[in-house]
């Protein structure tokens, strides 16, 4: 997986927004208190740690399916089967393993050799490059998950938000799968995009 762009280099904006997501889950990491990476996420059964456990566990799947290869360990994160939570090494390094997954995603996205390549859904296998511009939808969702389990920034990039939400909102029957999303919670009165989009995906802001 040689083949990583850094910031600043030439982008898709799909790249782009893919990256952007990516930083935002990376900030609220390295802003976790060290005595709360235990502590209870929205995500039933899953501590903070668990939610990025299954991130970057989830995005390296991405990345080995859309390029032929096998998963391998990642600074200290083991490997599991889709849905289930990796086991993790003592010294396992959670903010290195993301960089490391994050870049690996970005650069696939824009490989011409990726595109063609089917990725499970849960509405059934669809063509890397039609999964793109919603794939910043896993990592925003989760980034609410650890900030509100750690006391973090719980703000989301509003465009972001809005991008993911238009993207998601004609799947909607297709999303409530058990290993997808939950049912929906009520959208309070006068709520912002922020929240009527986590209410959306199942969370109760």
């Amino acid at each position: 997986m040689s083949d990583r762009r850094e910031k600043g280099t030439s982008m898709s904006e799909q790249a782009r927004r893919f990256r952007r997501a990516a930083d935002g889950f990376a900030a609220r990491i390295t802003a976790v208190p060290p005595g709360r990476w235990d502590d209870p996420s929205p995500c039933p059964g899953w501590s903070a740690r668990d939610v990025v456990a299954h991130v970057i566990t989830e995005t390296r799947r991405n990345v080995t399916t859309v390029r032929g290869t096998e998963p391998e360990p990642v600074h200290g994160v083991g490997l599991a089967e889709m849905g289930a939570l990796p086991p993790l090494a003592p010294s396992a390094d959670l903010a290195a393993a993301w960089a490391h997954v994050s870049a690996d995603l970005t650069a696939a996205i824009d490989d011409p050799a990726c595109r063609t390549a089917k990725v499970p859904t849960p509405v059934g296998p669809l063509a890397f490059a039609d999964l793109t511009d919603v794939l910043p939808e896993d990592v925003l969702i989760h980034t609410w998950d650890l900030a509100r389990a750690t006391g973090g920034d719980e703000r989301l990039d509003p465009g972001l938000v809005a991008h993911v939400y238009e993207h998601l909102k004609p799947m909607d029957e297709a999303l409530r799968q058990p290993w997808a999303f939950g049912p929906k919670t009520p959208v309070p009165p006068g709520a912002d995009l922020q929240t009527e989009f986590l209410c959306f995906v199942g969370r109760q802001p």
